[in-house]
């Protein structure tokens, strides 16, 4: 147990996997007044991911959550069949109804040991400008994934509506958290939450290069630097580290699938602590 409270954070819970729910099952605070941070791919259902939030919120007293692409998938499996903006915004009423706060709330400042930090969870998608080698468009890049067979899932489960693509929802997401960003009070640091990392760096390991399109978008690449940053959450690669840019620190969150953390094992701890951030010497 903790002496203190802590801020802590997982992502792609991935709980329409067997194996992991009793792993959810199992996370529990270490102290009462611990907060959880979600960074995505909680299911593909709405009724997992239901199950999953109403779990831990009944858990702990803070719970924030950003969506996935997983969440925002449209399969026959779901009998929640909204698509695009519709279906993100029925998960952020759900949220609601389970006091989970999400990218479409007031900004919650944490108070406790590395505070005060304002937590901003976002939702930020991808423009496929994360490119393999050799594609300078966008329809040069998929073509390269197509030929390398490499293609996310979100080609076919992901859909925009009513935006005309997936670039083009990102790019209005893109700028309407940047006015959130910037009406932030800039003596107060932020911890950014995003689904997707917020800079190309971490998908540099990618075992398939191709599919870094899928990762993020170059528009965020200054927002650690631009806007006061203390720490960055990120999921999505299922590579869970801490690394750095520009002095800020960035942590990958991830359980991951069962075909990924069962070869390696479970860390001791899977609520990795956001705060206080390790200072470089």
């Amino acid at each position: 147990m903790s002496a203190t409270p802590q801020l802590l954070a997982i992502s792609d819970l991935h709980v329409g996997h067997a194996e992991n729910r009793p792993i959810v099952e199992g996370l529990h605070p270490e102290h009462p007044g611990d907060w959880l941070i979600v960074a995505g791919d909680v299911a593909e259902t709405t009724a997992d991911v239901k199950w999953a939030l109403s779990l831990l919120k009944s858990r702990f007293g803070t719970v924030i959550w950003v969506p996935g692409n997983h969440e925002l998938w449209t399969t026959t499996k779901d009998p929640v069949q909204l698509r695009g903006v519709r279906r993100y915004k029925h998960l952020v009423e759900m949220c609601r109804q389970l006091g989970v706060l999400t990218p479409e709330d007031e900004f919650p400042v944490w108070t406790g040991d590395g505070g005060p930090v304002r937590i901003a969870p976002l939702f930020v998608l991808y423009d496929y400008t994360f490119r393999p080698e050799g594609a300078t468009t966008k329809e040069e890049s998929l073509a390269i994934a197509h030929e390398a067979g490499i293609v996310c899932t979100d080609e076919y489960f992901l859909k925009p509506d009513p935006y005309p693509s997936i670039d083009a929802w990102c790019h209005a997401r893109v700028a309407e958290t940047e006015r959130k960003l910037a009406a932030c009070d800039p003596d107060v640091p932020l911890v950014l939450v995003n689904h997707w990392p917020l800079v190309r760096q971490p998908t540099r390991v990618l075992r398939y290069p191709e599919f870094a399109q899928w990762c993020g978008t170059e528009l965020s690449a200054d927002w650690h630097t631009r806007f006061n940053t203390a720490a960055v959450v990120y999921g999505h690669l299922h590579i869970p580290r801490h690394t750095e840019y520009d002095g800020v620190p960035f942590k990958e969150v991830s359980l991951g699938y069962p075909r990924e953390w069962k070869p390696r094992g479970l860390p001791e701890k899977l609520l990795r602590p956001v705060l206080p951030v390790r200072v470089a010497p």
